[in-house]
């Protein structure tokens, strides 16, 4: 079902249909349960354990997530039964420095491949107004924390949006609205097979591969970190770890062909606290 969907979705764009992700994922999903016609016992029991009230998802947010970091979140009782002070303190301090770098660093990686995508980065390949867009993920993030939801953050499927055209904050605007429509109609988004999702995912990666090209390849060290990077993604499903091996040996990889002087200094505060927090947390 990826599979196809994925073809179609490919097929859809270079016949320039607007939308071709979308009618991909609703062709895959109805696709999926056609076939579904020739799995003997593919609908038996399809709808138990579904709820489709559509505010049956609120009641349930409220009581276990909404609010839950201050009446639940700094209740250390139990890890203090069985460990000190001094280590409560130190996985505090090491797990916060662990969640910053990951998420600052999706961030800015989600960033560039999107704005790249767009042919939004400047004329010195950076991406405009890096801080505010920075400022509004903190923020979200934060919120989302307090709210008790999975982290609000800038995701890289944006890329499909921005290849559709939506590159305004009014765009961004209109996605906002109809994420909050969505909210209704969640028991309906949950018939929407993962398979078919899935293609979608794989096409916006697709997208962003096309940045790979400005890397030179023959150069050693600017070769493997690039792959080191692109490599350590997938293989983690974490878009900083990926970023953190790329930095990490592109510092070693200097200093030890005597070129350490080329490093930034950015360079080696990032790639140090990527180290202190591989050696702390892993």
């Amino acid at each position: 079902m990826t599979l196809a969907a994925l073809i179609a979705i490919a097929v859809l764009t270079c016949k320039r249909v607007k939308g071709a992700v979308l009618w991909g994922i609703l062709g895959g999903t109805a696709l999926y349960y056609l076939l579904g016609l020739t799995v003997p016992g593919f609908y038996e029991g399809f709808t138990d354990g579904m709820n489709f009230n559509p505010f049956a998802a609120f009641g349930d947010f409220g009581k276990y997530a909404f609010g839950k970091v201050f009446t639940e979140g700094f209740d250390f009782s139990a890890y203090l039964a069985d460990h000190s002070a001094t280590e409560l303190a130190l996985m505090i301090a090491t797990t916060a420095l662990a969640f910053c770098l990951v998420d600052m660093f999706d961030t800015i990686g989600t960033l560039y491949g999107a704005c790249a995508r767009g042919n939004l980065l400047t004329e010195e390949g950076e991406v405009p107004n890096m801080d505010r867009a920075m400022l509004a993920d903190a923020i979200a993030t934060t919120a989302g924390a307090i709210c008790g939801t999975s982290t609000v953050s800038s995701y890289v499927e944006a890329s499909a949006g921005i290849a559709e055209g939506g590159k305004t904050g009014l765009a961004a605007m209109v996605t906002g609205a109809l994420f909050f429509v969505s909210m209704f109609l969640s028991p309906i988004a949950m018939l929407v097979p993962g398979c078919a999702t899935a293609a979608a995912l794989v096409y916006v990666g697709i997208m962003m591969m096309n940045c790979a090209r400005s890397i030179d390849w023959l150069k050693t060290e600017d070769a493997v970190p690039a792959f080191l990077t692109l490599a350590i993604m997938p293989l983690t499903y974490n878009i900083s770890y990926g970023i953190a091996f790329g930095v990490i040996s592109h510092t070693f990889i200097s200093v030890f062909t005597g070129k350490a002087r080329d490093v930034k200094a950015g360079t080696w505060v990032i790639a140090a606290l990527f180290a202190v927090m591989f050696f702390v947390t892993h």
